[in-house]
């Protein structure tokens, strides 16, 4: 795909406004000539992560073509069109699509948003639609309206955690459900009435909850991972434990923390991999070197999973007859991160990774990580612009 101009960055950043997903195409001249397109990588992804269309799924073939009801959008009109998503016999089968009637609203190498929503593909082409006026108009118009439902949609299930946490935060104190550092989190998740186990998906509806202490400039996790272990030379959590392990209170344990930034006091630390698109563990120990490998693929798809929309809540802690209570205050509402930055806040040491390995008495080795986790200042590099809420008053901050 060609670089996008600055008006068209401008118009796409609009669609990121009103919480839109969305992927790109350009159609060429043969293209429009031939009513054909490739369907790249990103939309065939795309259509999968939004349960439209999994191409890996279909047979080649006319008599495997999928029919699917296609909006294409003008200023003030929408004309009804069809998407074609088929795998031809020849070529290999590679992925194609067509929307009919496209050739009376794009020209070669327009820029075209395509938008599933409502088991419809919506197709906005910002190379000619002036989006940004079109939102502005006070005189309602297909887009607008598109953009505006989608937008509400979107935020209906954050508001309803919103309105919850707010009922929560007015009871005041809230007692501790357990002594430990998890206790802040897992005291909101049972009072939403969640419950707790060791699911990787979201917590609420799709919305990730993490919670902490405010007087504590902790480091906020992210995911947990395991290594690549078919790419990696070690094997196992056991491999790492045997090489890399300490006794600790009758324990035989490796809690540390692994950064790409310094070589921490076990020798280990990280490296990005660009070229390989890998993170890579490595030990100073030449006898050892590299030893587990994380797929950055693996990494951006996971971080991608559990936060594409992140509610961070924050709590006053005290002691009450020493027992611990929570009075959670204010939230910090994050949405799709940016996956470059990932990257590059891993090379910079604001993103590091927890082994939290031990061995049981009977022998069996337990891991509750690796866990990624990102220092406290680091929320505004990884997300764009968030919201800030204070859950005791109605305002927002």
């Amino acid at each position: 795909m060609r670089k996008l101009s600055q008006i068209e960055e401008n118009r796409l950043k609009i669609f990121t406004q009103f919480s839109v997903s969305l992927t790109l195409i350009e159609p060429t001249a043969t293209g429009l000539n031939k009513s054909i397109m490739d369907a790249t990588a990103a939309i065939r992804n795309y259509l999968k992560s939004k349960n439209f269309h999994d191409y890996r799924l279909q047979g080649q073939g006319s008599e495997h073509k999928i029919v699917a009801k296609c909006l294409i959008y003008q200023e003030q009109k929408i004309y009804n069109s069809k998407a074609s998503l088929y795998r031809p016999n020849t070529k290999k089968g590679d992925p194609r699509i067509w929307f009919s009637g496209l050739t009376k609203f794009a020209k070669a190498n327009d820029i075209l948003v395509l938008v599933c929503f409502n088991k419809t593909i919506h197709v906005v082409n910002i190379s000619q639609l002036a989006i940004e006026k079109l939102v502005q108009s006070v005189i309602l118009n297909p887009i607008k309206e598109l953009l505006e439902t989608i937008d509400f949609e979107e935020s209906a299930v954050s508001n309803e955690l919103l309105i919850l946490l707010k009922n929560i935060a007015a009871k005041g104190w809230i007692p501790s459900m357990l002594s430990a550092d998890t206790s802040v989190g897992r005291t909101l998740e049972t009072a939403l009435g969640i419950d707790i186990n060791s699911s990787k998906k979201p917590d609420y509806k799709g919305i990730e909850l993490k919670s902490f202490r405010s007087k504590r400039s902790t480091r906020k996790s992210l995911f947990m991972q395991v290594p690549d272990w078919e790419l990696s030379i070690f094997k196992s959590s056991r491999e790492i434990l045997e090489n890399f392990g300490y006794w600790r209170e009758d324990i035989f344990r490796l809690y540390c923390t692994v950064s790409a930034s310094n070589v921490n006091s076990q020798g280990l630390s990280l490296r990005v991999d660009t070229d390989l698109e890998q993170l890579i563990e490595f030990s100073t120990n030449k006898k050892v070197g590299d030893f587990v490998i994380w797929t950055l693929e693996k990494l951006h798809n996971r971080l991608l999973e559990k936060h594409k929309e992140t509610f961070w809540v924050e709590a006053d802690s005290t002691l009450i007859d020493g027992k611990e209570y929570f009075q959670y205050k204010t939230v910090e509402h994050t949405k799709k991160p940016i996956l470059s930055q990932f990257d590059l806040l891993l090379e910079q040491g604001i993103i590091t990774v927890d082994h939290l390995i031990k061995q049981k008495e009977n022998g069996q080795v337990v891991e509750k990580g690796p866990a990624f986790k990102l220092k406290s200042t680091g929320l505004d590099l990884l997300f764009p612009q968030s919201e800030i809420y204070d859950l005791l008053i109605k305002s927002v901050l």
